[in-house]
């Protein structure tokens, strides 16, 4: 009860200090807020200062940030700085928007995590996994797409051009289709490649075994497998279904959905404080609520063997994967940067403008006249060598603090329900505006999908029945942590991270299409992507080259996640721990 009650305090402590944050954001940010105001209520009107004293006064804002945290706390969120109206009911009617549309991404994500895996399930249940290959290629696409780019193609083509469907606007459940697969796809690709990599340890369980040996379909043997591994994958489950409501920003924006994620920016970048902290903190709510269910679940679909350590293990030693897929897609990266990197990505030629691919420009020129493939090249050193970076630190950060899940788990859910764009905004205020500040962004949320992840790995681990064994014997905790929990649950969590290597390339690419990362003429896919957008139905090899290469990249990341390996004990030997017995035999592992 005692650590319960100290786990509120702590989440609560950590909200509390986050909507004080965006309070002090103006003052931070050492800007006037009435100029910002008053540009974005009448952005002709020139800022007098009788005018902007009386915004002044309007806003109560001569009175300190104190007095609007003073507000918050008495329960008033207050009204919109921008247009005056309550700040409640907007922000509710916004969640609205954000819920049905994660609804609808999330049953995407269900059937394209369901299809990635078919094979795998098929396979279990005729009892044929073991001459299985590693796959994954089309889901690294799939996980690899960015959603900015997804979503403008699909607005273009299925909704503009073919008229199938609406493509913008938001008035009915027709609205949500295209938005849905732009948000889903990706979502659905990435927890279909972390299912699928636990499905084999299930099939192989005793429980499965015995249920063949009795004769059971194997329908219904698929079906449990899938039960059993789900409860290692609902806290990212809850963390993708935050994802889709705050991060949205950028699909929001094409297809002019009021969802929360785009209100909040809205918000923001016009410092209209009240909406700002009110959709803040229904993130941070609908997070904790994400989490709380997700915790729920997991309880109901272990049950008991969770509290009594009678658990199996998911992740018995494998063999690593070999296949040469791996070397094929970083044989074409590298191909492709070396061709580029020769080129000059600045030299402008106004008479090649949108020049389609040739001899001359192999991946055509954008509309300035650049070679793409210059571009792409010089561009892949600062994109991946950054990615690279903030994907080791975030695995790095992600495996120390999932080991302490009484200290993560609220900051896990602090951290993931805010859209990556807002925090570029409070890295600006704080430390300023500058080519570091998108990797200072997503760096600061990237950790949190993997502690999550093997927070919720080691829990099942440590109930698993070799752990209760070996502990048995004597065993102390320092020796289970290094030689039994980390090997078992490492090689998961590092292929997770792999997994997200283009997502971390994706959320700088969308930080830069959204205005917020790097700047014009820097090569950074990113940019490249949103530079060439606006051509992308007159000259679409401008897009889909940056595009091709980053999806390129995730077959990479996924194909040599198939790799990843920790090597483990074969055998438990004493060692000079207290709390292990003197005369202890060695135990063989019966895995």
């Amino acid at each position: 009860m005692r650590n319960r009650a100290a786990a509120l305090l702590w989440r609560a402590g950590i909200t509390a200090a986050l909507v004080c944050a965006i309070g002090l954001l103006p003052w931070l940010t050492r800007t006037d807020p009435a100029l910002t105001v008053l540009k974005a209520r009448s952005a002709e009107r020139d800022p007098d200062p009788a005018v902007l004293a009386d915004i002044r006064a309007q806003l109560g804002l001569d009175e300190g940030p104190f007095h609007f945290l003073a507000k918050w706390v008495r329960g008033d969120a207050g009204r919109s700085w921008i247009s005056g109206d309550e700040v409640t009911p907007a922000v509710l009617q916004a969640l609205g928007a954000s819920l049905l549309l994660m609804a609808a991404a999330l049953a995407v994500a269900a059937v394209t995590a369901a299809l990635i895996c078919a094979r795998t399930l098929w396979l279990g249940a005729h009892w044929r996994l073991a001459g299985r290959r590693a796959g994954g290629g089309g889901s690294a696409v799939l996980a690899a797409l960015p959603e900015f780019l997804t979503a403008s193609v699909l607005a273009t083509v299925v909704g503009v051009q073919l008229g199938w469907l609406p493509a913008l606007g938001w008035y009915g459940p027709r609205w949500t289709i295209l938005p849905a697969l732009a948000l889903g796809l990706p979502a659905g690709a990435v927890l279909g490649r972390l299912l699928d990599d636990l499905l084999p340890g299930a099939f192989a369980e005793p429980w499965a075994l015995a249920a063949a040996a009795r004769g059971l379909p194997g329908r219904g043997i698929a079906r449990q497998a899938i039960r059993r591994c789900l409860p290692g994958l609902l806290p990212n489950t809850g963390l993708f279904a935050v994802g889709l409501t705050g991060g949205a920003v950028a699909v929001e924006q094409i297809f002019d959905i009021p969802g929360l994620g785009r209100t909040t920016l809205q918000a923001a970048l016009a410092q209209d404080l009240p909406v700002l902290q009110a959709g803040t903190l229904a993130l941070v709510l609908l997070a904790t609520a994400a989490a709380g269910l997700a915790a729920l679940t997991t309880r109901l679909l272990i049950g008991p063997a969770l509290r009594d350590g009678a658990l199996p293990s998911l992740h018995g030693p494998k063999p690593p994967a070999r296949t040469l897929q791996p070397f094929v897609y970083g044989g074409l990266l590298a191909l492709v940067i070396a061709l580029g990197l020769p080129r000059d990505p600045l030299a402008l030629d106004t008479g090649e403008r949108l020049r389609p691919p040739s001899l001359q420009h192999p991946f055509g020129t954008d509309g300035l006249g650049r070679d793409v493939l210059a571009r792409v090249g010089h561009g892949a050193l600062d994109t991946l060598l950054l990615a690279l970076a903030i994907s080791a630190a975030a695995l790095l950060t992600g495996v120390l603090l999932g080991l302490l899940p009484r200290l993560s788990g609220p900051l896990v859910d602090t951290v993931v329900a805010l859209p990556p764009v807002l925090v570029a905004l409070l890295v600006t205020a704080v430390v300023g505006g500058g080519p570091a500040t998108p990797a200072l962004a997503v760096g600061a949320v990237a950790w949190a999908p993997l502690a999550a992840h093997t927070s919720a790995l080691l829990r099942q681990e440590r109930a698993a029945l070799h752990i209760t064994a070996t502990r048995g014997l004597g065993a102390g905790s320092r020796y289970l942590l290094r030689h039994e929990l980390l090997p078992a649950v490492l090689p998961s969590v590092t292929r997770h991270a792999l997994l997200r290597l283009p997502g971390i390339a994706l959320a700088l690419a969308s930080l830069t299409f959204l205005g917020l990362g790097a700047q014009p003429p820097t090569p950074e896919w990113g940019l490249l992507l949103a530079e060439n957008q606006p051509y992308a139905e007159r000259a679409p090899w401008a897009v889909l080259a940056p595009a091709a290469v980053l999806a390129l990249l995730g077959a990479l990341a996924v194909t040599a996640a198939g790799g990843a390996r920790v090597p483990r004990r074969k055998r438990w030997e004493p060692v000079d721990e207290p709390q292990q017995q003197p005369r202890t035999r060695q135990l063989v592992e019966a895995r």
